[in-house]
């Protein structure tokens, strides 16, 4: 297809979530890409009906009141193309984070090198692995069938041997899966996505496709100390959206009708990420976050596009249980501005992973809610550096999707809470994704690489701010910057920031101006380019322009009391 403007098409997204079921219109506006609106309904991809159908064309009828244009007709088919008189659109997209738990079995050869490789290709979208098999595991043949049966899995990853290596082992792995196939029913049966050594591709589908679904992608361990997951996910994405057909009613049909494959929410996510990293001039990672219901996801992506994803199987919903979070109450309360007892907040948390759509009503329940935004990125970051040491914490910028962040009543309270839960380093700039269009956009950039970039720079995305964040060891309360705030109209401000404090200075959304900044006790203002002063432009977001000089890591003080009025002196000086 083309991407120029001259024929410039209409796009409509369809977002299947667990929750919602959201509907998304992208069109041409005076010659450019923008977002048009969206509409919502409940999902009905969960029980009793199982089908994403009904929530679909609801959704869409919403979007039709809103823009008061026809997308199905008479009939409740979707009109493709959009016609003359102005309805329907030219394309489709999907993406999907519906259908019940998936589960997966891994299988390969060295727990340090295939089997690692396995777990993260299985990371990168929703579901959980149940078992692994490798030359290490020591049970019988018979125990390690027994465990797959038991494990019920909707797919087995099989991997192993570097490129023209090993292949005894991983056909004695083929051997053990054809047992399990010829065990189950063919309706139980697990599909099988090969990502070993490719030499023996041929051979494993051979012999594997007399029982289940076969599908084979480049090795995902080419050599033993390179790892790439790139095209395994590609294929695991067309795995899963069979397994996904099979599941849920409906999402067979949306297939046909979409543009591109369905992709997983995680997935398309990180495609956005990753384009943004191949397009960044400032030589950092990007970093994206999306806050679900049930999972967590965490993108970072550097210039090369070299894109680090992980779907951690957590989030502010049904994610709450798996996260073990009423074991470690306490790292969540004391992210709580306001003294709230711990058997309201394990009565919220049960509630919130029962009922993830409920939304908080009183004050207490919204400070929970806020802290569990806070103790989900922590927990997510600290396994992002745990898998790769070598992000760092300096991003730009840094997007973050997620209802418990899009709902806060004001800005500086999402702010503070991405603030707190990523902690940053250097300067960066935060965006708030309000509407979550991050995933749908990275859908659509596979048919039309022009409008993800369009939409980015239009108003949808909530630009929260221009964030300087100094590494400094003073102590707290010792001046560490002198700023001096430089208007395009002549006029200026200038602030001494003290270690341990949080400033806003005043700059309008838009509005460009140049800060020059001294530092002292060794403190740098980016510890990416080992910048301890300097002159640059900055451009101002929702909040202003934010100097978070509150340290790196970031301390609470043990006593309870104090750190309330800390965390509450901090939601002041961003407004929230």
């Amino acid at each position: 297809m083309t991407t120029s403007l001259v024929d410039a098409e209409s796009v409509l997204a369809i977002d299947l979530g667990s929750l919602q079921t959201q509907v998304s219109l992208f069109d041409v506006v005076d010659g450019q890409y923008h977002f048009i609106a969206n509409g919502h309904s409940p999902s009905t991809a969960n029980p009793p009906f199982q089908d994403v159908t009904e929530s679909v064309h609801l959704a869409v009828e919403r979007l039709q009141e809103i823009t008061g244009r026809l997308f199905i007709d008479a009939d409740a088919h979707f009109i493709l193309p959009s016609q003359p008189d102005g309805s329907g659109v030219d394309r489709m997209v999907v993406t999907y984070s519906c259908g019940p738990e998936l589960h997966f079995v891994t299988a390969g050869l060295l727990n340090e090198v295939s089997l690692e490789s396995a777990q993260h290709l299985a990371a990168s979208t929703y579901g959980k692995v149940l078992d692994s098999i490798g030359l290490s595991d020591r049970r019988r043949p018979e125990a390690q069938i027994d465990a797959v049966l038991r494990a019920q899995p909707d797919l087995v990853i099989l991997t192993g041997g570097t490129e023209n290596g090993a292949s005894r082992s991983i056909l004695k792995q083929v051997e053990l899966l054809t047992m399990v196939c010829r065990v189950l029913p063919q309706a139980n049966r697990p599909d099988v996505l090969y990502v070993g050594n490719q030499a023996l591709s041929k051979r494993i589908t051979e012999t594997l496709e007399k029982w289940t679904n076969v599908t084979t992608a480049a090795n995902v361990r080419p050599s033993i100390d390179t790892e790439d997951l790139g095209p395994a996910q590609t294929s695991l994405n067309k795995v899963l959206v069979d397994i996904r057909s099979r599941q849920v009613g409906g999402m067979d049909h949306l297939a046909k009708l979409s543009s591109s494959l369905p992709v997983p929410n995680a997935y398309a996510f990180g495609r956005l990420i990753q384009y943004l990293g191949q397009t960044s001039t400032t030589g950092k990672g990007v970093l994206g976050v999306d806050l679900g219901a049930s999972y967590t996801t965490f993108a970072a992506a550097n210039h090369g596009g070299h894109l680090c994803l992980n779907a951690f199987p957590y989030g502010i919903g049904r994610g709450l249980v798996q996260a073990g979070l009423l074991h470690h109450l306490d790292e969540l309360m004391q992210w709580l501005p306001v003294h709230v007892n711990e058997s309201l907040v394990r009565d919220y948390l049960m509630q919130k992973s029962l009922f993830p759509a409920g939304i908080p009503l009183t004050g207490e329940t919204l400070a929970i809610e806020q802290a569990l935004a806070r103790y989900l990125m922590r927990t997510g970051m600290a396994q992002m550096h745990s898998r790769w040491p070598e992000l760092g914490s300096a991003f730009e910028p840094i997007l973050a999707v997620g209802s418990a962040l899009s709902y806060a009543p004001t800005p500086g309270q999402a702010l503070l809470a991405i603030l707190d839960g990523i902690q940053p380093a250097g300067i960066t700039t935060v965006i708030l994704d309000p509407h979550k269009l991050s995933p749908q956009l990275g859908a659509i950039a596979s048919i039309n690489n022009l409008l993800p970039v369009q939409v980015l720079e239009s108003d949808a995305l909530l630009n929260l701010g221009t964030v300087i964040c100094p590494v400094s060891p003073a102590r707290y309360g010792t001046t560490i910057l002198r700023v001096r705030l430089e208007y395009e109209d002549g006029n200026e401000i200038v602030r001494e920031i003290r270690q341990g404090t949080l400033v806003s200075l005043p700059l309008r959304p838009g509005q460009v101006a140049r800060i020059r900044i001294s530092s002292s006790r060794r403190t740098l203002i980016d510890p990416h380019t080992r910048r301890g002063s300097g002159s640059f432009k900055i451009t101002g977001g929702v909040l202003g322009a934010v100097i978070d000089a509150r340290g790196r890591p970031l301390r609470l003080p043990p006593d309870a009391a104090r750190r309330r009025e800390m965390i509450k002196k901090w939601l002041f000086a961003l407004g929230g």
